[in-house]
């Protein structure tokens, strides 16, 4: 099982590695509050087929509390921060940010999860995050303090939510977590939507309709499915430091779409965090 789930996550992973780029385009021509809540509903929509195709039966209520806690961290709190943050910093800077994930991802994953991790993969995790730190810092990105701190906030209710998605996708499985997420978001979300609706899409360039497509479909619903069955298989902590993998997938599809400045010296660093990610999957129990 530890080997799926670390497949699946790793499939998690190169499908959100593409969310911050996407984002960064949809941002240039829609409001960033428009880019979260579309995002949602359609994702909602689209969740909401599958539950009814499926025939899923509703969640217990017990159930409910950490539902609504995945929906704040990853259908709310992370899209709605990130697409703020992206106004005042690059994709690039914005995606070296991910690289502490994994160490809030296994924080809540101790607080909410009931994991013991051993000292070893606590080692491992804090050298693989501050490989990825250390490497923001080399590059000498620009910054601006409200986009930092829009960051820093987006990862740590990412971490909760993935933590709480994870932790439920061990009963119920990763597409329901996800999907009931999503709609039980949707009734907040969808009249959000035509609030900040752009009063003309004469402007909107296709690469910002494309922008929408991805962080709406792949990012806020694919990549979940596999996400949250990964973590559930694999331990939180273990599987989460897959995530140490994702600024470089993002710093080259940034690199590649948005044509952004992208270091040799990345490759090094991107060896030392495979490194640190094989480590934490023998220690990590």
């Amino acid at each position: 099982m530890i080997n799926n789930g670390w497949i699946n996550g790793f499939i998690g992973i190169l499908i959100f590695s593409g969310s911050l780029p996407a984002t960064r385009v949809a941002v240039l021509d829609f409001n960033p509050v428009f880019v979260t809540v579309a995002r949602a509903t359609i994702a909602g929509l689209l969740a909401l087929c599958i539950l009814l195709i499926s025939k899923e039966k509703r969640p217990s209520g017990k159930q409910i509390f950490p539902l609504i806690m995945v929906a704040i961290g990853v259908v709310l709190g992370f899209p709605l921060l990130t697409a703020l943050a992206l106004q005042y910093i690059t994709s690039a800077h914005s995606i070296v940010f991910l690289g502490m994930l994994p160490l809030t991802t296994a924080i809540f994953g101790v607080m909410r999860g009931g994991e013991r991790p051993r000292p070893t993969f606590w080692l491992f995790s804090i050298l693989g995050s501050l490989l990825v730190v250390g490497f923001a810092i080399a590059q000498g990105l620009s910054t601006s303090p409200l986009g930092n701190t829009l960051m820093l906030l987006a990862i740590i209710v990412c971490g909760l939510g993935y933590a709480e998605g994870a932790k439920l996708s061990k009963t119920m499985g990763g597409a329901q977590v996800i999907s009931w997420a999503l709609v039980l978001s949707l009734p907040f979300m969808a009249p959000v939507v035509f609030f900040y609706l752009p009063s003309s899409f004469s402007g909107i360039s296709t690469a910002a309709w494309i922008g929408l497509f991805y962080v709406s479909v792949f990012s806020m619903l694919i990549g979940f499915i596999f996400w949250y069955r990964g973590l559930a298989q694999g331990g939180i902590a273990a599987v989460g430091q897959l995530q140490l993998l994702q600024p470089f997938f993002g710093l080259a599809l940034a690199a590649t779409l948005l044509h952004e400045h992208v270091s040799l010296g990345m490759l090094g660093i991107t060896l030392g965090v495979i490194l640190c990610v094989a480590g934490p999957k023998r220690f990590a129990k």
